[in-house]
């Protein structure tokens, strides 16, 4: 008796813009490498379209997608169930289609940053000092609940809209303290430790907005931004002698369980990988 065809798997990241997103590199070295029947690509797709593009995936036979700006906060309200952590964090990243065509919300954006910190800087503690966090996204959701899982403090999270990071900060009492974006030169002070979840300084959008010079040397400074690889924040602070870290390394890390949702397979972060990406900012 014939045995069944192995199903083709298909899966993607959506959001707008998307096109510069490096995750099919990512996501397809991995397939050619365990022989997987599947590809993995682009979905761009505009905010008023995200619940019709979500629902299409069951129907276009897809087990799954990342979800990247602007959607991480809209795709919450439209899934049908949501990992505990992910629901916790508030945000997901990761959308899984279940056997029935439901969707399933993950969120490895946390466990992806915290692997990306871990694997440049092996002694870094989250208990080390002071922590500053720009931004008040999806993305900032899971930071914050990373550097809380990991025994924070003390957070000043600071945002254009006040009012976003004091409902952010709501959910981490005690440990997140907000404060006025006219302020963001001046809570670097004493700060161990400066993260930008921002798309200021991304490629396409201006430098981000922030004087270093309240910040200690020895702080070490983080843009989760990866295009470009080294954006002015990092440029400016690399020049002044902080210890810097990309955005890179948090998406390889947080590819890892998503690849395993999709596919079934635990990759590995390997240095063949790494050179396959790290090719796509030469072409």
């Amino acid at each position: 008796m014939a045995s069944e065809p192995q199903k083709f798997k298909l899966a993607g990241i959506m959001g707008m813009p998307v096109l510069q997103s490096r995750s099919p590199a990512i996501y397809n070295h991995w397939i050619r490498e365990h022989g997987v029947l599947g590809a993995y690509g682009h979905l761009p797709v505009r905010i008023e379209q995200v619940e019709t593009a979500l629902r299409g995936l069951a129907a276009l036979g897809m087990v799954g997608c990342n979800i990247t700006l602007p959607h991480k906060l809209e795709a919450l309200k439209i899934i049908d169930s949501v990992h505990p952590m992910a629901r916790q964090i508030g945000a997901v990243n990761c959308i899984v289609v279940q056997e029935d065509g439901s969707l399933h919300g993950m969120n490895t954006d946390w466990v992806g940053y915290l692997g990306s910190i871990k694997e440049v800087q092996p002694g870094w503690r989250a208990d080390q000092g002071p922590i500053a966090v720009l931004g008040s996204g999806g993305a900032a959701r899971a930071i914050l609940y990373a550097l809380v899982s990991e025994g924070a403090r003390e957070i000043r999270l600071v945002n254009r809209t006040r009012a976003k990071a004091d409902e952010l900060a709501a959910d981490f009492p005690g440990i997140v303290q907000v404060h006025d974006w006219s302020q963001r030169h001046d809570v670097l002070a004493g700060c161990a430790m400066l993260i930008n979840t921002t798309n200021q300084g991304m490629y396409g959008q201006p430098p981000l907005d922030l004087q270093l010079a309240a910040l200690p040397k020895e702080a070490l400074v983080s843009d989760l931004i990866y295009i470009p690889l080294e954006t002015p924040l990092l440029a400016a602070a690399r020049e002044r002698g902080n210890p810097t870290v990309n955005g890179l390394g948090m998406l390889l890390h947080q590819a890892v369980p998503a690849f395993e949702a999709y596919f079934g397979i635990r990759p590995q972060i390997t240095d063949a990988l790494r050179r396959a990406v790290l090719a796509t900012f030469a072409t």
